[in-house]
């Protein structure tokens, strides 16, 4: 069973930096693209930032320019680093990731629980 778990999330001060990791567990024989996606209070989910397995990325406008997405293959891991932090930055943080978990088999969508990331003074 394929999991996505986040860490590195927390209550920083704006201005300040946090970085994000995401590591997917279980059986699994390709990843494809990997990224985060966040959903603040009343609002809807949304994406911040991808980058496939040749190391291609996609930013939101918010987040250009202010984070970083990257990756590990081999550790199954995608990082966000984010700097510049602003108050409306707080949201959930979610992992997601497009894997096949056998060859063959179809590609799934797979989400992480989130992790909390606080942008205040």
């Amino acid at each position: 069973q394929v999991q996505l778990v986040e860490s590195g999330g927390g209550l920083v001060q704006p201005g300040g930096s946090l970085r994000l990791s995401c590591v997917a567990s279980g059986t699994m024989f390709s990843i494809n693209y990997m990224g985060w996606y966040r959903q603040a209070p009343g609002k809807q989910r949304e994406l911040v930032a991808i980058i496939n397995n040749s190391g291609t990325t996609n930013y939101a406008d918010s987040a250009k320019g202010r984070f970083t997405v990257s990756r590990d293959n081999a550790k199954k891991t995608v990082y966000l680093q984010m700097n510049s932090l602003k108050p409306e930055d707080t949201a959930v943080y979610h992992c997601n990731a497009f894997i096949m978990i056998a060859p063959g088999s179809t590609w799934a969508n797979y989400w992480g629980q989130g992790t909390q990331v606080t942008v205040s003074s």
